[in-house]
């Protein structure tokens, strides 16, 4: 036994209330180096005769890498706190894994095992629950419809007349997006996640001038407020960009610094390194990267996090917005997002709270400060593994375990899992053009846990590089539309809210992976139905037979996805054929 990789930590991802009543403890061992493992455990204050009371649960294997197996174990302490430690065997010797270290016998000192003190209900992470079922669209205002050309910005050009730049307008607003919401009924949407729709110089708004009001390219706050209201209507939730790192060069503060320097009632409002301010030829102050025109604020300052939690709390209060995405928020402090948090929910309790963070990201995810982030290694994961096609199915499936145990399970279930953004190239063009690509991208996206995100127009096939390539008007011409991905897509979010078990109403795990021929086989299950996914990455056909899939005899059903139909029919062959890039999509009744 490799008792150098055996792995806990009674905290985090590894030690955490799942609910109010139950713990899930996890534990991480070499690669296939152990046979089985047990959660010893038992309340702190039970002793009968000097001799303290333990029980023991089995603990399952949740996902391996080539690294190391991780498992798992629900348990539910009598007293809501416990103390415990772990029983591991092999073939050839059993040994015991505590706080105190390894044993060869299991210790009766209490004090070696690992302790979780008290199961109090305020520190369990509980996320919206609406969040679980929601499939989200991304929408870049600027660029999704222009239904009010009276309030075009100077300049505007004729929609999709020219490719997007750093600098050019196209007019899209409010009205445009009303006008296509049934666009979005269609496909199956139940959320819109908008980038920033306040008052900014530039055509993406990241730089804003002013948080209190509407950009007047847009419309006003009466007719934001009639989207909201149709949004909600048809069963969407509204969250919007909420830019608290940095504010725009035109930021009335920031103005006012540069106009008087030392002398400003704002010079702490920002990172200032010495006076005189100046931005050329490289700012000597705190920006978001080296971008000048984006001076990073000081959420320290009590000025700067007051004004900021307003802005919060009036969006919320005002127009029943239903979430904020947080752009940049791993470089703001979390105390700051500690108060953002309390202010939002107690406004709003099941209010979505989105953090842009691209990296590993527990610190933030504890109850205290988001409910789940932009989940990158998800998508770059995804993307590397289908439309790229540059690492293996094992390599896959290491990253995508990895994913799984990096944070909680109910952390897991309200990430926002995207493929694309308006910071990276469209999904169509990572896939070289390949749209059966795209589709493997697509199931995959659908049929994991978390809640997934479509990016305005890939839908009906647009494509385009990084940005600003990849934020080019939405066509709206039907005639160059892909309406056969739109089906498909439309298809797979129709079995989602069909099936619980596709989406978050069932666990997700790896079955085998195949790299000479490039294909994945998982599941999805809960203790009614199992859904078996094999996705083959290759262009070559393969064959697998049933029996490798289903080693125990129970009635199988193949899920067909035709053109917007979701049907089923029994499966009676000894083996299962799937073509170069394809899929099948096996049910087996437990």
């Amino acid at each position: 036994m490799i008792k150098e990789a055996i792995f806990h930590r009674p905290k985090n991802n590894f030690a955490y209330a799942y609910n109010k009543e139950t713990l899930h403890i996890l534990l991480q061992t070499k690669q296939s180096d152990v046979g089985s493992v047990e959660l010893i455990y038992g309340d702190p204050y039970d002793w009968v005769d000097n001799a303290w009371q333990t029980e023991t649960l089995e603990m399952k294997k949740t996902g391996s890498t080539s690294h190391y197996d991780y498992w798992l174990v629900e348990v539910k302490p009598s007293f809501r706190r416990m103390r415990y430690g772990f029983r591991l065997q092999d073939d050839k010797e059993t040994c015991y894994y505590m706080e105190g270290g390894l044993f060869n016998q299991q210790p009766k000192d209490i004090a070696n095992y690992f302790c979780f003190p008290y199961l109090n209900a305020a520190d369990v992470f509980q996320a919206p629950d609406w969040v679980k079922d929601t499939v989200w669209y991304q929408i870049f205002p600027e660029r999704f419809g222009n239904g009010n050309p009276t309030i075009n910005p100077k300049g505007t050009l004729p929609w999709g007349s020219a490719d997007p730049t750093p600098s050019n307008f196209f007019g899209g607003d409010f009205q445009g997006v009303i006008n296509h919401l049934d666009h979005l009924v269609e496909l199956g949407i139940s959320g819109i996640y908008f980038t920033p729709i306040f008052k900014a110089h530039s055509n993406h708004k990241y730089d804003t001038i002013d948080y209190m009001e509407i950009d007047p390219q847009f419309g006003d706050k009466e007719v934001f407020s009639k989207l909201v209201q149709e949004c909600h209507k048809r069963g969407i939730r509204v969250m919007l960009d909420a830019v608290f790192n940095h504010s725009g060069f035109y930021f009335a503060p920031f103005q006012d610094v540069l106009k008087n320097q030392d002398k400003s009632s704002y010079k702490n409002w920002f990172h200032l390194w010495e006076f005189p301010v100046v931005t050329d030829p490289r700012p000597n102050y705190d920006t978001f990267a080296f971008v000048p025109s984006m001076p990073k604020l000081n959420t320290e300052n009590q000025e700067v996090r007051n004004y900021l939690l307003n802005v919060a709390r009036y969006w919320v209060e005002e127009f029943d917005i239903d979430g904020w995405r947080l752009d940049v928020a791993n470089e703001v402090d979390h105390a700051f997002w500690r108060d953002f948090r309390r202010t939002v929910k107690s406004i709003k309790p099941d209010a979505y709270i989105l953090g842009e963070i691209w990296h590993d990201s527990m610190p933030w995810l504890q109850g205290d400060q988001f409910d789940a982030v932009m989940n990158y290694p998800f998508t770059n994961s995804a993307i590397n593994f289908f439309a790229k096609a540059e690492v293996s199915a094992q390599a896959f499936q290491d990253s995508i375990v990895k994913v799984q145990h990096m944070y909680p399970k109910n952390v897991n279930e309200v990430a926002f899992n995207l493929l694309d953004s308006h910071d990276t190239p469209r999904i169509l063009s990572l896939a070289n053009g390949n749209q059966e690509r795209v589709k493997l991208l697509y199931l995959f996206q659908l049929s994991f846990i978390g809640s997934p995100c479509i990016y305005y127009g890939d839908e009906i096939g647009m494509d385009g590089g990084q940005d600003p390539g990849c934020r080019a008007c939405m066509e709206w011409d039907k005639d160059k539309q892909d309406h056969n991905l739109f089906e498909y897509i439309k298809t797979l979010i129709q079995f989602r809210k069909q099936e619980p078990v596709f989406g978050n109403g069932g666990a997700f795990r790896f079955l085998h992976v195949n790299n000479d021929k490039n294909y994945i086989v998982y599941e999805k299950f809960n203790t009614d139905k199992r859904l078996i996914f094999i996705i083959n990455n290759s262009t070559e056909s393969i064959s697998l037979p049933i029996a490798k899939l289903s080693p125990v005899s129970k009635t199988l059903n193949e899920w067909l996805l035709d053109y917007g139909v979701v049907q089923k029919q029994s499966l009676t062959c000894t083996s299962i054929n799937v073509n170069g890039l394809g899929f099948k999509i096996i049910e087996q009744e437990l």
